[in-house]
């Protein structure tokens, strides 16, 4: 038991703990929830100094590396005649994508400090999904790696299906086969590496050292960057995400668009473009088309959208566009964006879906034209809602404007193997969407927060609360230090992107072993 087994187990234990609180203590299973998920994000700041401490001399000799280097690694024999182990470890990437789970969920229990409807199970599913989520961002065996994945995925069903609001068993339902379709795409792919590398093995480390024909990449490759793609909202396999953030509870709009979409651009990362240069050669500019459509796509359908949940799952359709998008330039720059973009809109969207929870209980409507003057009686949730609105449209000193000028310039720079017109032009027209986020943004914030106070009963509405306060703060204390520091989350991740890019560049005979 290391430090990062630790982090995944934590989270399983404090739901094992808040199952054996009876029902009717509520206060005591939200104080268990904060304690363990606070507990982890002590754990993760420890985990993330000693990664650091461990990382930094490394970096030199990672810059020519083709094989990423772990740390913290923990590695046992599992099912041997499969070749199956219990293999964690942590690099740079998987480091920020740690540190922002731990935010995030450490805040959506505090923004969930007024759920009153099966407590209990509530918070015990909310940290089985979490669990869920770590295993993934920590595991390097891709068996295990799935089995995290779909731990997962499987809790947002009931999440949303219960403790939802609105057409909510639809949007379970959908969520739930849409994802389990992107699910069978990534096993498929998984086992067809399996099988072609000839090495019984699913360690990914062991995995990397294996040339794959170009034929097997040239197929295998879109199953496994479609399946992931799924859950990082690709088009056009995105329908599912405004209905199941609309209708999920805060905690669950946070965890889902926050950290779950992330899943999607990280194991397309890490598992489709490293393991499968070659594929992502040949695929590189056809996704990148489609993440255009994503960005743009998911722009204009926030301008028209009228409810408040509904306006902010199509900005978030669009900002994962731009995970995507960088991942698909397959160069440092546009690959860097795409790691800084994942944890930017990771905090951003948290914090957004926990400021609507939190005006909707107040106002008990999302509809944008009911509201109206409402940073007159809600001052902090006002002032948290325009940073939130700020970075979402990449002002200079957040954390979005370091994320979509990574991506942008990514984009520009292009690689050798991708058409540079064809790039460039795929990069300017996404760049349209920047003007675009502008005006629903500012649009939006001014309908909602500005102008006169037209239902007199939000005259008697209070501010945040004390618990509501403490969340809000650490998300834009979070948007703003990444924005303003952003050097820390680059030294992070650049050096564990290197390995990733060099691989990109390499020549040489490919084997065949199918």
């Amino acid at each position: 038991m290391g430090l990062l087994s630790w982090l995944i187990l934590l989270p399983f234990l404090t739901a094992l703990a808040v199952v054996c609180v009876p029902a009717r203590r509520w206060m005591m299973i939200r104080w268990i929830a904060l304690a363990g998920t606070g507990l982890h994000l002590i754990l993760t700041g420890i985990a993330t100094f000693r990664f650091w401490g461990l990382a930094m001399p490394d970096v030199a000799s990672m810059k020519t590396a083709t094989l990423m280097k772990l740390y913290l690694v923990e590695q046992v024999p599992w099912f041997q005649t499969l070749g199956i182990q219990y293999h964690v470890g942590v690099d740079g990437i998987s480091m920020a994508m740690v540190i922002l789970t731990s935010i995030i969920i450490f805040t959506g229990v505090l923004a969930s400090w007024n759920v009153k409807e099966r407590t209990k199970e509530f918070f015990v599913l909310l940290l089985t999904l979490v669990t869920g989520v770590f295993g993934v961002f920590l595991s390097f065996d891709l068996f295990l790696f799935f089995m995290f994945y779909e731990v997962a995925v499987l809790p947002m069903y009931l999440l949303i299906g219960i403790w939802g609001t609105g057409p909510k068993e639809y949007a379970a339902m959908k969520l739930t086969l849409m994802l389990l379709v992107g699910s069978a795409f990534i096993l498929v792919g998984i086992l067809a590496l399996y099988h072609a590398s000839g090495l019984h093995t699913f360690d990914l480390t062991r995995l990397a050292q294996v040339s794959y024909s170009t034929d097997l990449q040239y197929w295998v490759f879109p199953m496994l960057f479609v399946g992931f793609g799924v859950l990082g909202a690709l088009y056009p396999f995105h329908t599912w995400s405004p209905d199941g953030h609309a209708s999920a509870p805060t905690a669950v709009s946070m965890l889902h668009a926050g950290v779950l979409m992330k899943l999607g651009g990280y194991g397309a990362l890490r598992i489709a473009v490293y393991l499968l240069p070659d594929g992502a050669k040949d695929w590189g500019l056809f996704f990148m088309a489609l993440t255009t459509i994503n960005i743009l796509y998911g722009s204009f359908g926030a301008i028209v959208q009228k409810d408040l949940k509904y306006f902010t799952a199509y900005s978030s359709v669009s900002h994962c566009g731009f995970v995507l998008f960088g991942v698909a330039a397959l160069n440092l720059m546009g690959v860097k964006g795409a790691v800084i973009q994942m944890f930017s809109h990771g905090i951003m969207t948290g914090l957004f879906f926990g400021l609507i929870g939190m005006v909707y209980g107040r106002t008990h409507t999302r509809m944008i034209n009911e509201m109206g003057g409402l940073a007159k009686v809600m001052p902090w949730l006002a002032v948290c809602f325009y940073v939130g609105g700020l970075a979402s449209l990449g002002l200079p000193g957040f954390s979005g404007f370091v994320a979509e000028s990574h991506v942008f310039l990514g984009g520009f720079f292009g690689n050798p193997w991708t058409n540079a017109v064809a790039m460039k032009t795929l990069t300017v027209i996404a760049t349209l969407s920047i003007v675009v986020t502008a005006v629903y943004v500012l649009r939006g914030l001014a309908r909602v927060f500005q102008g006169p106070i037209e239902n007199h009963h939000f005259l008697e509405l209070t501010d945040a609360t004390l618990t509501e306060k403490i969340s809000t703060g650490v998300l834009v204390a979070t948007l703003a230090f990444a924005g303003i520091m952003p050097w820390f989350l680059i030294d992070l991740i650049e050096s564990s992107i290197m390995p990733i890019i060099n691989r990109l560049h390499a020549t040489g005979t490919m084997v065949a072993f199918y």
